[in-house]
């Protein structure tokens, strides 16, 4: 194996685990809820601070890398990706469970940066649709295994077995890193601290808003909480402006395809998180499934996620991504919509075929977006991309869960649970097409090229 498709596979390994870890521990927030004694809202934290955890480190891994060198940040990422799991799994309450996510996603939050801008610099513009294809296989591979597994393993075992199952294969991508990354190290400036500490502040704020805002006695907090996280975000900006070398380079959005993928991933896998994360609950507690059924419906997605990113990885070249993009967030937008008719008399030939709709969209929304948002970087500037692509994946998952746990707490207020939850599903097909009234922004990579030769 040649040592580009080292680095890569040291790379899909670390996303192959993010992955899983997103995926199986979302088949658990019911046990956990129901185990620990908290409400919907909060067990979303199980999410939301291992998002925030990368969100503080992800900025950090191009300087922590030029000061260690790729295979020690790549190595260390994973061992303390295995220590937070261990605790994680090993938590009697609520608040430590949280504290140790967040050290698990400081682990994975070095590494995924890191080896995608390491693994991408090693390809060539005309070899990275299917470097693309390979990393959206592993988003395909993970959610539709984990799930399954973590069912069977919260209906046979317990919830803490799918935190604590991670670690071997961490250990393991710890070891390849070890004996497979060169030690060179690469030049980074000193990290933007107060940068950090903005972005850190208006995510968790944020976050705390939605997921307080619903289940608060008064909306006084949650409302300040969103107006605070705004008020840093504000900040970050007029920071960023002011700072010659900012922890997040904005300037990277000004590209249009950059722009467009990033609005796509928070209508498709963000959206998507929101949307499973109700139609757990929505199964488990109001239909009566258990753990291990709910799972299956992944293997469903990943089938539809396959056949999407094949014909992906031979069409995008041709086609272009405008017309993908069309195809993808239409198909994903009408599978989310099929759920609002799911009910105790209706249920398998509908989440079937809602499941199979969603893959299909999501496999040619993610797989495109993946490909389009990194065409027009190189060297320096695609780290810089890079850190800004990879955090805002992770925020499209967080913000994802918490938005629709928020939207569905808020609507069954004035309704019954299931009324909830289909008004919920309907409002989220509507939202994850909304990224296709700027479709007509987006250029086709053969014009982003013509563009480059021209400058």
């Amino acid at each position: 194996m040649t040592y580009r498709y080292r680095v890569a596979t040291v790379f899909l390994a670390g996303f192959f685990i993010d992955c899983i870890n997103i995926f199986m521990s979302a088949i658990a927030l019911p046990d956990i809820s129901r185990q620990l004694q908290v409400s919907e809202s909060s067990v979303a934290w199980v999410a939301n601070s291992y998002i925030l955890g990368l969100t503080l480190i992800i900025p950090l891994s191009a300087w922590i890398a030029s000061h260690w060198g790729a295979r020690l940040t790549m190595m260390v990422s994973m061992v303390v990706f295995s220590a937070g799991a261990l605790f994680t799994g090993l938590s009697s309450e609520f608040s430590g469970l949280i504290t140790f996510r967040f050290i698990q996603g400081i682990g994975g939050g070095l590494l995924i940066p890191v080896g995608q801008a390491l693994t991408f610099g090693l390809f060539g513009k005309d070899e990275r649709a299917r470097i693309s294809t390979l990393v959206m296989a592993v988003a395909l591979i993970a959610p539709a295994i984990s799930p399954a597994a973590g069912g069977a393993i919260v209906d046979h075992l317990s919830w803490r077995w799918v935190f604590l199952c991670n670690i071997p294969f961490s250990l393991v991508t710890a070891g390849l890193a070890m004996c497979w990354i060169k030690s060179e190290k690469t030049r980074a400036q000193r990290p933007d601290i107060a940068g950090l500490l903005l972005v850190s502040l208006a995510l968790t704020a944020l976050l705390l808003g939605m997921s307080l805002y619903a289940s608060a006695a008064s909306a006084l907090l949650p409302l300040s909480l969103l107006a605070i996280g705004l008020l840093f975000a504000v900040l970050y900006v007029r920071h960023y402006r002011r700072k010659a070398t900012p922890i997040l380079d904005l300037s990277v959005l000004g590209n249009p395809r950059m722009r467009f993928s990033v609005l796509v991933y928070y209508a498709v896998p963000g959206i998507f998180t929101g949307v499973n994360l109700l139609n757990i609950f929505f199964l488990q507690q109001v239909l009566g499934w258990g753990a291990s059924e709910t799972g299956m419906l992944m293997m469903l997605y990943a089938g539809g996620s396959f056949c999407a990113m094949t014909l992906c990885g031979r069409l995008y070249n041709r086609v272009g991504a405008a017309r993908l993009f069309l195809l993808g967030l239409c198909c994903h937008a009408a599978g989310i919509a099929m759920l609002a008719l799911v009910s105790a008399q209706l249920s398998l030939p509908l989440l079937t075929l809602a499941y199979l709709l969603m893959g299909i969209g999501g496999g040619i929304g993610a797989n495109t977006a993946q490909t389009t948002a990194m065409i027009d970087f190189e060297g320096e500037q695609l780290a810089r991309a890079s850190t800004i692509w990879n955090l805002n994946r992770q925020m499209s998952f967080s913000v994802g869960a918490a938005l629709f746990t928020l939207l569905f707490n808020l609507l069954q207020q004035h309704t019954t649970s299931t009324a909830a939850y289909h008004r919920a599903f309907l409002i989220a097909a509507v939202l994850g097409v909304l990224p296709l009234l700027q479709l007509m922004s987006l250029k086709t990579p053969s014009e982003s090229l013509c563009d480059q030769k021209e400058r």
